[in-house]
């Protein structure tokens, strides 16, 4: 800091900690740049990454020149010259100028060379946006315009774009994360290079993938996603492919089993961000919902059936969608939480429902099991029943309003303190012992008869009056 000026690009301000590790290492001589992330998110004029700098010396030199200065070095990634500087908290990664060897693995290199210079390092990297170099003093190095890049709004891969994709496949879905968080176009050669080299993400872990798909539902784009390169999408999902191209043969679908997913998956991201009811478009959309969305009509290729009028049925697709989705959710390493959830969501999304005390209260049980946000799942089977009626044909849209009254009913009955459910019943245990039932099984039998008739309409969701009621 000069002058009392902190260092920063295009309005952004270096953090006290990324500044003090590059000059640190500066002053032991070893050349240091501010890279990636944040060199892109300051240049689109916000702060939305860590800081990432990259450094002439080995991680050894490095090291040693920010313990010299009393700064904390976890030894994160020294197989690829990489630690990790911690200043009052904040972590700073530091990886020393590198060439990568060959990639057998479509993942990672077989060895990670020292490179002489920063120019080097940033020819390897995956993007023109994320290739690109800033010094306080030096200024900015673009050498693959990556700053014209981010002005027109394109994904570009450095190099030959094949060349990029063979070496580490998972740059794929990196290009199509960066593409649907940005808002971005992929460059048409790189989009090609998307389509012909999709096979290859077979040869990467499935968690790997599993991490990336969540990062492009989170970004409410994935319907555009899967529309744009849909062999990509294919490629991660596989159960997807069977959907690109069938016919429903319904006069309630519009459009093919893939196409209705990827305009349900953008309509229910929508929903979660804005909805009236609670979302905040500076948050990312439920990964249950986003999932579900994505997976809530896989089961119907299975269970396609034609009546004699030529019509297409897909009966029981939503328990075999969900059990599928649950195998597949599994195999991608996804939370438990959001697997069970994103589960019941598809099995339940075709579920008759009418704007009834009674109908709702029985959903709402279906959605109390342990561990569940029930008003949360609600809005969320809300929000995947709408995206669905929009994802068909117009003849389908009027159930739009019908939804929302059930949206507005069921927040009633939850502010209105209703019973759905054990743990929302103003009746427990140890109310009947106070009143003479001896424990034991007669007890649950108490309260569920309890549960019942106030889920009826038959007695009020008090102690007092559940009790009366039951007459003990």
């Amino acid at each position: 800091m000069e002058n009392g000026v902190r260092p920063q690009l295009n309005g952004t301000v270096l953090s006290y900690a990324g500044e003090r590790a590059l000059r640190v290492l500066e002053a032991a001589g070893l050349e240091a740049w501010v890279v990636g992330g944040w060199v892109r998110d300051a240049l689109m004029g916000g702060a939305g990454h860590d800081v990432d700098l990259c450094c002439a010396g080995t991680w050894q030199q490095n090291e040693a020149a920010l313990r010299a200065a009393g700064i904390m070095v976890v030894e994160s990634g020294i197989k690829f010259g990489g630690i990790t500087a911690v200043i009052d908290g904040e972590r700073i990664e530091v990886t020393t100028y590198r060439l990568d060897g060959f990639y057998t693995d479509g993942r990672h290199p077989e060895e990670v060379t020292r490179a002489t210079c920063v120019e080097d390092d940033l020819a390897r990297r995956d993007f023109t946006v994320n290739a690109m170099a800033w010094h306080p003093e030096r200024g900015l190095l673009d050498l693959y315009d990556g700053q014209g890049d981010l002005a027109r709004k394109v994904i570009r891969a450095v190099g030959d774009p094949r060349r990029r994709f063979e070496e580490d496949a998972l740059r794929m879905l990196r290009a199509v994360r960066f593409a649907c968080r940005l808002d971005f176009w992929i460059e048409e050669r790189t989009a090609e290079a998307l389509a012909a080299c999709a096979p290859l993400l077979d040869a990467v872990a499935r968690e790997r993938v599993g991490i990336e798909l969540d990062g492009i539902l989170r970004t409410a784009h994935g319907g555009d996603a899967m529309l744009r390169y849909p062999e990509l999408m294919c490629a991660a999902v596989p159960e997807l492919a069977a959907c690109r191209g069938f016919d429903q043969q319904s006069p309630y679908h519009a459009f093919d089993v893939y196409e209705h997913i990827a305009r349900v998956l953008t309509v229910a991201g929508e929903l979660s961000r804005f909805r009236i009811d609670g979302g905040d478009p500076d948050q990312p959309p439920s990964p249950s919902l986003m999932w579900a969305a994505l997976l809530h009509d896989i089961g119907k290729p299975q269970t396609f059936t034609v009546d004699e009028r030529g019509r297409g049925h897909f009966y029981g697709h939503p328990e075999v969608g969900a059990d599928m989705a649950r195998d597949l959710m599994r195999r991608l390493a996804l939370p438990g939480d959001v697997i069970r959830d994103a589960c019941m969501l598809i099995r339940y999304h075709d579920l008759p429902m009418m704007a009834e005390r009674e109908d709702l209260l029985r959903v709402m049980h279906i959605f109390s099991g342990e561990g569940m946000d029930t008003p949360r799942l609600m809005g969320e089977l809300f929000d995947i029943k709408r995206a669905d009626a929009l994802g068909k044909a117009p003849s389908c849209f009027y159930y739009v309003e019908e939804i929302e009254r059930m949206r507005e009913m069921v927040r009633e009955l939850i502010a209105n303190d209703e019973a759905y459910s054990m743990a929302t019943l103003h009746l427990a245990g140890r109310d009947l012992i106070a009143a003479g039932v001896k424990p034991g099984p007669r007890i649950g039998e108490l309260l569920r008869r309890a549960l019942k008739a106030t889920m009826q309409g038959r007695v009020p969701n008090r102690t007092d009056d559940l009790l009366a009621f039951l007459d003990l």
